[in-house]
């Protein structure tokens, strides 16, 4: 069964509470999920990236991973899904179908190649892969379109099943591609959706028991479609040379701290 008992108790949380039946879970911490789920969705608009990262990373505060990563994955589904319908217009629709593909034989082939990487290891990995992308934006358009965001939604699903906030991998790509911050934010929003689904489809394999997380995945997805509509009115109102600057600092401001991370558990540092 792909569940688990609350993890290391949070600050002035009982793991005993139980509000609306979500277990550890107690009204005020409730509410700041929720409101944290607006903050990101608004932050993943404006930023073009990490408002799934920030979610996860607050998640993971209170829940184990078998718990956090699932609930953040049916989070992301609604809010992804909310986003694309809205921006429908801007999705650059040619990617789908190569990332759909790559997407479904990624969440197929699951983790016995992955989980032999140490986490640290693949952390640093993907912390150069950024930086490199990011700053060489010719690296995000090898190859043919179909064939690099065929392989793309093989690697984020595939990797996504265990670290779920995948969109920083992607974002670079769809940013290569993207001639307008509004393509960039539609079309990554639409390609995490189809990750998320074929996520999804693995954890009910695995049996992961959402239903006493219902009412906080529900609030939560609310919550982001707030933030999302919020996130639509300041990106109007943004210059797109100024999207892609923040777009670029946020993102290679994450991408060093994994290496950092990475650097610091191999006693590099």
């Amino acid at each position: 069964m792909y569940e688990g008992n609350p993890g290391p108790e949070f600050p002035g949380v009982s793991m005993s509470e139980s509000f609306l039946g979500v277990p550890a879970t107690s009204e005020w911490l409730f509410a700041a999920f929720v409101g944290a789920s607006v903050a990101a969705a608004w932050i993943g608009i404006v930023a073009g990236a990490a408002g799934g990262l920030i979610l996860i990373g607050l998640l993971a505060m209170v829940y184990p991973p078998s718990v956090f990563v699932p609930i953040h994955t049916f989070v992301q589904l609604g809010n992804g899904a909310g986003r694309t319908a809205m921006m429908w217009r801007y999705v650059l629709r040619g990617t789908l179908l190569p990332f759909g593909i790559g997407a479904v034989i990624g969440a197929a082939a699951g983790a016995k190649i992955f989980v032999a990487l140490p986490t640290a290891i693949l952390q640093g990995l993907l912390g150069v892969f950024m930086l490199l992308v990011t700053w060489m934006p010719n690296m995000g358009r090898v190859g043919s379109e179909g064939r690099r965001f065929g392989v793309l939604g093989f690697v984020a699903t595939f990797v996504g099943v265990f670290v779920s906030a995948t969109g920083v991998l992607v974002a670079p790509f769809v940013a290569s591609a993207s001639p307008d911050r509004r393509n960039h934010v539609s079309t990554l929003a639409a390609l995490m959706t189809l990750v998320h689904v074929c996520k999804l489809a693995a954890f009910s394999v695995l049996g992961f028991a959402m239903w006493p997380y219902a009412p906080l995945i529900v609030a939560m997805i609310a919550g982001a479609l707030a933030g999302n509509w919020l996130g639509g009115i300041t990106l109007d109102r943004m210059k797109e040379r100024d999207f892609r600057l923040i777009f670029k600092l946020v993102l290679t401001a994450l991408a060093l701290r994994l290496v950092w991370v990475a650097a610091k558990s191999q006693g590099w540092v």
